[in-house]
């Protein structure tokens, strides 16, 4: 199981300098995945939970793929209806190619309705603007020649019956976002009853959780998967091991965001766990 980290892309405490250190800290403790989000306007509702400065995913990963050298780079989630089909296809193909094959590209319906009036987008109309964009890459992808032969794996957001459908029609693997255990498990027996009705395969389960580390441990029913004290979140990740899951993605980032400002708190937490999941690099591998 692949374990990748939600970078913080905004706010008050991130800058280019902010940014390059997050990926070397993250490749250095040898995660697998570095993934950033999207917004594009930053209007009020989005300010309050995001706020600026944001940086575009396409373009800070590609800064981001020439800072760094294996770790993989990805999107949680780029927002589907802001951009045409085809420019996401170019992008997305173009940066999986420069970075030498890196590329996850996680996409979802989005929910800041101010942001898709700023952008001239129904927002009544994500989901289906959703499903049109991406079978709109998907066949923009299957002309080679203009696309070369690139096999970008898609992952499908969305915590929604219509996300799991969507994610079992048109995706890679299904990446639900910052859920409870008991949740995540009722959710893949859904997904997989989903997948049998279509008659399709069970796409790959790739969830973003949490990563909140107390020195207590964390009870009650609403505690998120990433909870909690160091043995209950290897215990979160064992079980979703044994859900299935091919890569977690966690998310030090707990809605403040003046955390922004103080990186170092999420760069300790995800060393705690990187030292008991992921294994020292060799002076070879790092360079």
């Amino acid at each position: 199981m692949k374990i990748g980290v939600n970078v913080l892309n905004f706010g008050p405490g991130t800058d280019p300098g902010v940014l390059r250190s997050w990926a070397h800290t993250v490749e250095g403790l040898g995660f697998d995945l570095l993934m950033v989000s999207d917004h594009v306007a930053i209007t009020p509702d989005v300010a309050e939970r995001y706020p600026a400065p944001f940086y575009e995913p396409f373009t800070t990963l590609s800064w981001l793929a020439g800072l760094t050298t294996r770790i993989r780079l990805g999107t949680t989630v780029l927002i589907a209806p802001y951009r045409h089909p085809l420019l996401t296809a170019r992008m997305a193909a173009n940066l999986d190619e420069l970075s030498g094959g890196r590329l996850v590209l996680g996409m979802g319906v989005g929910w800041a309705r101010q942001e898709f009036a700023a952008l001239g987008i129904p927002f009544e109309r994500r989901g289906r603007l959703t499903d049109d964009h991406l079978r709109g890459i998907r066949a923009a992808w299957a002309d080679t020649a203009s696309y070369g032969n690139r096999r970008i794996p898609v992952w499908v957001g969305g915590n929604s019956d219509a996300g799991l459908r969507r994610a079992v029609r048109l995706g890679d693997a299904w990446h639900p976002l910052r859920r409870t255990m008991p949740w995540l498990r009722e959710a893949a027996v859904r997904l997989k009853a989903y997948a049998d009705e279509e008659h399709l395969s069970v796409p790959a389960l790739a969830p973003r959780i949490a990563l909140r580390l107390t020195a207590a441990p964390v009870a009650g029913p609403q505690r998120l998967a990433g909870e909690g004290t160091l043995d209950q979140i290897l215990d979160d990740l064992d079980q979703l091991r044994l859900l299935g899951a091919e890569s977690v993605v966690l998310d030090p980032y707990n809605g403040d965001p003046r955390e922004t400002c103080h990186p170092q708190a999420a760069w300790q937490a995800l060393a705690t766990v990187a030292a008991h999941l992921c294994p020292p690099r060799t002076d070879t591998e790092q360079s």
